[in-house]
């Protein structure tokens, strides 16, 4: 008897998770940094990234989303503008981010039809990631002094196809605004240097890429959230 309300309640818990769709697939494309070094292009990756990402599929309309992504990040003012060029600063970070939020569909996004489904869609949530602490040397190289973690507000488009019955293939770029001024050195902490650059607007960091994930489930009840 133990034993079979036991297999009761495991049945009972699993049961709306089996009826939901869920997504898990890789991403990878390219990363680039916006902030007090370098260029001022805000779209140029330049450093591979990669991660792994997670959908649930609450609706034709929206789906709860977490990702994972590892992204290098570096600049130099090489490729600045004329006042850049003549301070010739350069640094090099990497990001490790986790993120959360909720993915909005533009069309119905219906999976279990048997038809080709497309739609453009929006994502936003909030994003923790880990990162370098840097401030300007005596040799005036940038260098790293603490690893820290911090928060930003990712802002993505992208667009996404089914292939087939069971893989959507989508492509994105993601703008996440961080709370930190300190990617690229120019705002360290007091006691490991000074600043530099624009001290009242903080940093980005962009992910240029494309996803592929694998969906199964059986038919979900769109439910009121």
């Amino acid at each position: 008897m133990r034993y079979l309300a036991s297999l009761i309640i495991v049945v009972f818990f699993l049961q709306p998770i089996a009826s939901q769709t869920y997504e898990v697939g890789l991403m990878a494309g390219g990363a680039n940094y916006i902030g007090d070094i370098g260029s001022t292009y805000y779209i140029s990756p330049n450093n591979a990234a990669f991660g792994a990402i997670g959908k649930w599929n609450r609706s034709k309309r929206h789906a709860f989303r977490a990702s994972f992504l590892y992204a290098k990040l570096n600049a130099n003012d090489d490729k600045g503008d004329d006042r850049r060029k003549q301070r010739g600063l350069s640094f090099s970070n990497s990001v490790k981010e986790i993120s959360l939020g909720m993915e909005f569909n533009f069309w119905d996004w219906y999976l279990y039809d048997g038809e080709s489904q497309f739609t453009p869609y929006l994502y936003t949530g909030i994003t923790t990631f880990n990162y370098g602490a840097l401030a300007v040397d005596a040799n005036n190289q940038i260098d790293a002094y603490a690893d820290k973690w911090s928060f930003a507000i990712p802002m993505v488009l992208g667009i996404k196809k089914t292939l087939g019955r069971n893989f959507v293939f989508g492509a994105e770029i993601g703008a996440r605004y961080t709370f930190t001024d300190n990617l690229d050195g120019s705002n360290p902490d007091d006691r490991y240097g000074t600043g530099f650059g624009n001290l009242n607007n903080n940093d980005w960091y962009v992910f240029t890429g494309i996803t592929i994930s694998y969906t199964w489930g059986r038919i979900p009840c769109f439910c009121a959230f």
